[in-house]
């Protein structure tokens, strides 16, 4: 037997009513109220726009003919907005040239006045339940994107997701005058630990290793797995004191720390390479400054391990 689905509560249900005719507004609020609806009125277009930016309903029932911002542009000016909300035309703009304008112009249905209070609450209803079907093919996309962008072993970004977001930062910084660190960081001779061990400790290493970077980068910063055990940081708003310090903590820590699980137990220590730049001073994308940091922790490398080397943007200027 189909499992019967939970009923809907309609005092979560935001509508908002436009419409500048006093009398027309009163009686769709009133009837939507009566069906238990969460009931905001507008009397224009400019005031509805207001409404929707602070109280984001879930539909709007909007009319055609009105002073000022008609309907049809200010379903306009919704459609530019990055939430959506799903919007019904009830009008006495009743022909058929009229209905087709109305829906061409990205309204979800189209009521005629005058119109049949039972039939307008079914198309509310029926608004509503494909809004609910649509929210939920979203959540279910943005949870699928999210799998894809994640390592599944590190919790951190993928470089695929990783490149696109260093590129957005490099811009937003362009506009801002502010400056942005890459970190590349690699542990020192990780391939003792999968043959002095086994690979699934390696793989514990690596999740640890990835839930420290987590938890000591602030929200504005991201990272990745590189790949292998490379790990990349993008530290956002910050100057080269900052992120040398944050890099040289980051290393402390893992050097401090013991890698152990039920069965092994290991130190490790991390070489770090960090390249900062102010993409209004350098001419730098995603990419070139992930190969700036690469030859930063190649030189970390180079000079004895468990340190941070920072990359000099003089050497390629």
């Amino acid at each position: 037997m189909a499992q019967a689905q939970a009923p809907v509560d309609n005092k979560a249900r935001k509508v908002l009513v436009v419409d500048d005719d006093d009398m027309n507004r009163a009686l769709v609020a009133k009837a939507l109220e009566y069906e238990g609806y969460n009931v905001r009125q507008a009397e224009s277009g400019i005031i509805g726009l207001q409404i929707i930016n602070e109280w984001k309903p879930h539909l709007v029932l909007l009319d055609v003919n009105m002073p000022g911002l008609n309907g049809i542009e200010t379903l306009a000016k919704l459609r530019v907005r990055d939430e959506y909300v799903s919007v019904i035309f009830v009008s006495a703009n009743s022909s058929t040239e009229d209905v087709i304008r109305g829906l061409d112009a990205g309204a979800e249905d189209y009521v005629r006045k005058p119109f049949n209070v039972i039939e307008l609450l079914s198309r509310v209803r029926s608004q509503l339940r494909i809004k609910d079907l649509n929210d939920s093919l979203k959540k279910a996309n943005d949870r699928l994107k999210e799998l894809v962008d994640i390592d599944d072993l590190t919790g951190l970004f993928n470089m695929r997701s990783l490149y696109k977001r260093l590129d957005f930062e490099l811009d937003r910084a362009r506009r801002y005058g502010r400056s942005v660190a890459v970190i590349m960081m690699d542990l020192d001779h990780f391939k003792r630990v999968n043959d002095q061990h086994d690979h699934l400790f390696g793989s514990f290493v690596l999740t640890q290793v990835g839930k420290m970077i987590r938890d000591n980068i602030r929200k504005v910063d991201f990272a990745a797995r590189y790949g292998g055990d490379e790990f990349l940081v993008v530290l956002t708003e910050i100057g080269l004191e900052g992120a040398n310090t944050f890099a040289n903590r980051l290393r402390q820590r893992i050097a401090d720390g013991t890698f152990k699980n039920e069965y092994y137990s290991m130190e490790l220590t991390a070489s770090l390479g960090l390249a900062i730049a102010n993409p209004n001073e350098e001419e730098v994308d995603a990419r070139g400054m992930v190969r700036y940091a690469d030859r930063a922790l190649y030189h970390a490398k180079e000079n004895g391990r468990n340190r941070v080397e920072v990359f000099d943007f003089k050497s390629i200027k």
